[in-house]
């Protein structure tokens, strides 16, 4: 049997698992959350699920689920970066990697939808104006995600030195921001926490957009090294992370663990306290789960459909918004019911079932054509290895990603594609080893 055989009989689905599941809610909440509206058979505009419907704000403690991601991300690449630490090889070379590999194909991603954004210039741009923002918003995922890992070598050190007390610290911290943010001046203000955070603005809870993510990666090291594990703890911590979750909206948090509001009125931006029993809910559940999904996962049918999704991650993450534009084109023509007002309505949720449809079968061949496009490029890009390059491409990377991610598909793709390909050139070595050594 080859090495890549043996790699493949050896590897840990589990968490492969964990990632392609928190993928699916990622994709089907994006799409539900989306609420087409039309005018004399056309799209005009979109609301969200959270704007109307304040019910779905409990649903979204369970599809919130990018601390999952950050958590697996974390345990998938902890024993990496303990070696690397151990031979004293340099980290950053490792996370010019990890950037180059969200580089590529957003790169790809941004092109396709400055084409879009430029065609929509001398159309009028009637159906891209109602998606535009939608388009970008989910890369700030990204930004977050290459900012923690860029801390792992940190996280993995706190983790050998202090165990599930680097955990706790972080929450200590994550409290005393909010605290601060909130400006309490008596004890009996504490009842009240959560209103007196987001009445606060975002102001200094900002530095809450590092810390509070930082977690789920802590937990994530410590689940690999076994600081905790079994059914009886996946039970307690997520009975813990359901109280947590009731005490800190019941002091006033938004019961929305998503939310684009940049004035401090959500859970997300910044992050706040509540948040985090979203993490111990996730954290609890992948205990309870493990034993009965190990055992799902040798069955060769689950592991290869957990391959399959896991091939998929990243162009089904980064186009699954844009195949809202045809789909919405598509229900226009064909007078499908994809706007069906409001939960409560006759047929909302049938009109939802038929929106998830149009998404499904429109996502369908964008992803053959962006996996076909992908496989003909070279896969293996050795990454810089200069401090001077990787800093620079860092900054373009996020920059490319901050400007979409706030602007939306126009301006926001024309001008981010810039930075994100620049990125993309900066973050690769040149020249590139050969291929033959």
């Amino acid at each position: 049997m080859n090495q890549r055989a043996d790699h493949d009989n050896q590897r840990d689905r589990y968490p492969d698992a964990l990632r392609a599941g928190a993928l699916l809610v990622v994709v089907f909440g994006h799409w539900i959350a989306t609420l087409p509206r039309l005018e004399d058979g056309r799209v005009v505009a979109t609301d969200h699920m959270l704007d109307i419907w304040g019910p779905a704000g409990m649903l979204t403690w369970i599809v919130q689920v990018v601390p999952l991601f950050v958590f697996v991300s974390a345990a998938v690449s902890a024993d990496g970066v303990a070696r690397r630490l151990h031979h004293g090889h340099d980290q950053m070379h490792w996370w010019a990697g990890r950037a180059l590999g969200l580089a590529r194909p957003t790169v790809t991603y941004m092109a396709a939808l400055a084409v879009f954004a430029l065609i929509s210039l001398y159309t009028g741009g009637r159906l891209l104006e109602p998606f535009n923002h939608s388009l970008t918003v989910h890369l700030w995922f990204l930004i977050m995600l290459i900012t923690v890992q860029a801390l792992l070598p940190l996280s993995v050190e706190a983790d050998r030195r202090y165990g599930l007390k680097a955990v706790f610290g972080l929450i200590a911290l994550a409290f005393l921001v909010d605290l601060l943010r909130a400006g309490p001046r008596s004890p009996t203000d504490l009842l009240q926490l959560g209103g007196l955070v987001t009445d606060a603005g975002g102001g200094i809870g900002w530095v809450n957009a590092l810390i509070v993510w930082l977690i789920p990666q802590q937990l994530g090291i410590a689940w690999k090294r076994k600081r905790f594990a079994g059914t009886r703890a996946g039970l307690g911590l997520t009975l813990f992370g359901l109280l947590w979750l009731a005490g800190t909206t019941a002091s006033g948090y938004p019961t929305a663990m998503v939310g684009v509001d940049l004035e401090g009125r959500s859970n997300l931006l910044p992050p706040t306290l509540a948040l985090i029993g979203v993490m111990w809910v996730q954290v609890g559940l992948v205990l309870l789960c493990e034993r009965p999904m190990r055992w799902l996962l040798n069955r060769k049918r689950a592991a290869a459909t957990v391959t399959f999704l896991g091939a998929l991650g990243m162009p089904l993450y980064l186009w699954h918004k844009l195949a809202e534009l045809p789909a919405a084109w598509i229900g226009e023509r064909l007078g499908a019911p994809i706007d069906a007002g409001v939960p409560g309505d006759p047929g909302f949720w049938a009109g939802r079932l038929v929106w998830i449809a149009l998404c499904i079968a429109m996502v369908a061949p964008v992803l053959a054509a962006v996996v076909s496009f992908e496989l003909t490029r070279k896969r293996d890009v050795a990454p810089a290895t200069a401090t001077a390059p990787i800093l620079a491409g860092g900054f373009a990377l996020m920059a490319g990603l901050i400007v979409a991610l706030t602007t939306g598909a126009l301006p926001g793709a024309l001008i981010g594609l810039v930075g994100i390909a620049i990125a993309s050139w900066l973050l690769r070595a040149h020249p590139q080893p050969s291929d033959h050594c």
